[in-house]
């Protein structure tokens, strides 16, 4: 028999936990996205496609019983496997075992999502998919602190899609956006749902996302924050979304504190302004957060209101609007001293 075996023993009905089928007896649980991949050619084609190269030290998240892992082992210096699955660390470690791949396999058992991740130079995966987002922005979180050339992943068809989908699309969304902000993503494979063992009940898709080194030089949680917004109606216009009374209220309340943050840190680092505020003073913070005042200031709504016709986005909606579009929104907000952390 080949290295790449495949699951092939009937264990018994599925009941929504369980899968239909066991690899040397092991139970292969739908709660964990356990969808083991039994198409040698395709798994070929992953690690071809990946570019993985003789120097790499490429990780593998949720490597399952190995058949990708060995493929892997194969092909780059070194493997560092995440799995989850006490069992499947198992049968992972007796495939390698006394052959001359096992000292070129590390084996982390734990969660992905929540452990720090070591050094890697491409990651390949047949991804679980209930952690197909935390882990697509944990790997290039990670980024910012190690550097990496690829992510070579397999996705549900339909996040896959909404990845990489463009301005206009109707798969684009806020997935689309943050995700193309901070790397370049590219569909490379298509797979049926019959290329695993137990069949998923939705067909997948492998893409190559790739991070933008240096990262752009925006704050992320700033971006997102707006991001959010833009995209809570994301069909109607920017106009519209931001008339909206409970948001210009929250972003007011957001804009308040941000103020007296900034007022609070300035009066430490200068004692001069510890003075009591009073008279034109006073006028002065209710104009600075939205407030109005005698004599006409204008209100928060007008200040968001002319913020958008300014920069001609007014009429504009999210759905169609590029990442310059964002970017350039985004410095008008904080231009005029509009935050969204």
């Amino acid at each position: 028999m080949s290295n790449l075996r495949v699951a092939n023993k009937v264990i018994g009905k599925d009941k929504g936990k369980k899968a239909v089928s066991g690899f040397q007896g092991i139970e292969f649980l739908k709660s964990r996205g356990q969808h083991i991949l039994k198409n040698p050619l395709l798994v070929d084609n992953i690690v071809q496609k990946a570019g993985v190269k003789k120097t790499d030290i490429v990780l593998e998240i949720g490597p399952g019983t190995g058949n990708l892992t060995i493929k892997l082992l194969e092909a780059a210096k070194k493997v560092i496997a995440i799995e989850v699955d006490p069992r499947m660390v198992i049968e992972l470690q007796r495939r390698v075992q006394g052959t001359p791949l096992a000292d070129n396999l590390q084996i982390l058992q734990g969660d992905c999502i929540k452990m720090d991740l070591p050094y890697f130079d491409i990651c390949v995966a047949n991804t679980p998919y209930q952690v197909s987002s935390p882990l697509t922005f944990k790997l290039l979180s990670h980024n910012n602190i190690q550097p990496f050339r690829a992510a070579v992943l397999m996705f549900q068809r339909e996040f896959a899609m909404r990845l990489v989908a463009p301005p206009g699309d109707n798969l684009y969304c806020r997935l689309s956006v943050n995700a193309q902000l901070l790397s370049r993503v590219n569909h490379i494979i298509k797979v049926g749902r019959n290329n695993f063992r137990p069949p998923p009940k939705v067909d997948s898709s492998v893409v190559r996302i790739e991070p933008r080194n240096p990262p752009p030089p925006v704050d992320f949680r700033e971006w997102d924050g707006l991001v959010r917004l833009c995209f809570g109606r994301r069909n109607k216009t920017l106009g519209a979304i931001f008339r909206q009374k409970q948001l210009l209220s929250m972003m007011e309340e957001n804009h308040k504190t941000v103020k007296a943050l900034e007022k609070g840190m300035a009066a430490g680092m200068d004692a001069s302004m510890d003075t009591s505020m009073g008279g034109e003073e006073g006028e002065d913070e209710a104009r600075d957060v939205g407030m109005v005042c005698e004599g006409g200031v204008e209100t928060f709504k007008q200040k968001i209101e002319e913020i958008l016709v300014e920069g001609g986005y007014d009429q504009r909606r999210s759905s169609k609007m590029t990442q310059d579009d964002f970017l350039q929104l985004l410095a008008l907000f904080n231009s005029k001293g509009i935050h969204f952390t």
